[in-house]
């Protein structure tokens, strides 16, 4: 069985108009992860293969499919309103969350992260 390819410039709904679809493509999260507290185990995720705690505070996601550069923007936030969450580093394949208290101190939290950018 041969596959097709479906080709589009532009995506149009009835109602809501259309698109340009790089819109789509470039403005699509090209992977996000949901993880426990204790940097363990992820409970949702897209384009992550593993997840390594790496010290209090720090979590190491692996990605599927690399990044073509490590200038993507990656965001992060974190479970628990007394934690402030940030993507720490970047790589074409990993990237590391960081999480600390109010007070300013490294503390395990629920992380939540997306990556904006190009896959290679």
């Amino acid at each position: 069985m041969a596959l097709g390819k479906i080709k589009a410039d532009t995506l149009e709904h009835s109602t809501a108009g259309s698109l340009d679809t790089k819109f789509v493509v470039n403005g699509s999260a090209k992977a996000y992860a949901r993880c426990v507290a204790a940097g363990t185990s992820i409970t949702k995720s897209f384009n992550i293969s593993s997840l390594a705690d790496t010290g209090t505070a720090l979590q190491t996601l692996t990605l599927t499919n690399a990044m073509s550069d490590a200038n993507y923007a990656g965001v992060a936030t974190s479970g628990d309103s007394s934690c402030n969450m940030a993507v720490d580093s970047h790589a074409t394949t990993t990237y590391r969350l960081v999480s600390n208290n109010n007070a300013g101190s490294l503390t395990d939290s629920i992380t939540q992260s997306g990556l904006l950018g190009d896959l290679a």
